[in-house]
């Protein structure tokens, strides 16, 4: 039985609502699966101003925890188009894990959200997993057997590079069933292979 760690960082919820459907495609697999988040870096009061969703469950992660998992799967909100800071900071401190080849060999992925279509989608995805390259992670994508992603029928977020959803420029929108299907497909391949490397 593979470990999975579904590691987030999530403003208003969207991406916290994507990991679990991430976590629900990985578990189907048989995967044992974690939740966490990374460290919320804006001051509480200025959070709250801002409408953060901070009552989420999942417990926040440390670097330490990431050696204990054979798939570590990671979503964030895009930041024009790049990694929001409370991500990169917590990458940033995997120094230690990279030096001592803590992850070699295991599996990756990425998943994120956008407040449009063309809001930086596979930007956020590529810096995303640049980070997990460099860490020796070996990636899985959202390929097209997730038919899911060529629909015409809807605005829908999904690249072959990781699972998306468009949360709308107030964030209005929350994921759809096909964007939150795309999710899942995209944990269960990565549990699954986890599973054959590690099971």
């Amino acid at each position: 039985m593979a470990n999975v760690l579904v590691l987030y960082y999530s403003s208003y919820g969207h991406v916290e609502t994507m990991a679990q459907a991430i976590a629900e495609g990985a578990r189907s697999k048989g995967a044992r699966v974690d939740i966490k988040r990374v460290p919320e870096t804006v001051p509480e009061e200025l959070a709250k101003q801002s409408h953060f969703k901070i009552d989420q469950a999942a417990p926040v992660a440390e670097v330490d925890d990431l050696p204990g998992y054979d798939a570590i799967i990671i979503g964030a909100p895009t930041r024009y188009g790049r990694v929001p800071s409370q991500m990169a900071a917590f990458l940033d401190k995997t120094g230690g894990l990279w030096k001592a080849g803590a992850l070699n060999g295991k599996i990756g992925g990425a998943f994120v959200c956008t407040g449009s279509q063309h809001g930086g989608q596979e930007t956020t995805l590529f810096s995303l997993i640049t980070n997990l390259m460099h860490l020796g992670l070996t990636i899985v994508g959202l390929p097209y057997s997730f038919q899911g992603q060529l629909t015409l029928d809807e605005i829908s977020g999904g690249s072959p590079y990781g699972a998306t959803t468009i949360a709308g420029a107030t964030g209005e929108r929350q994921p759809t069933q096909n964007e939150l299907e795309g999710a899942r497909h995209q944990g269960g391949l990565i549990a699954e292979l986890a599973g054959k490397v590690f099971g």
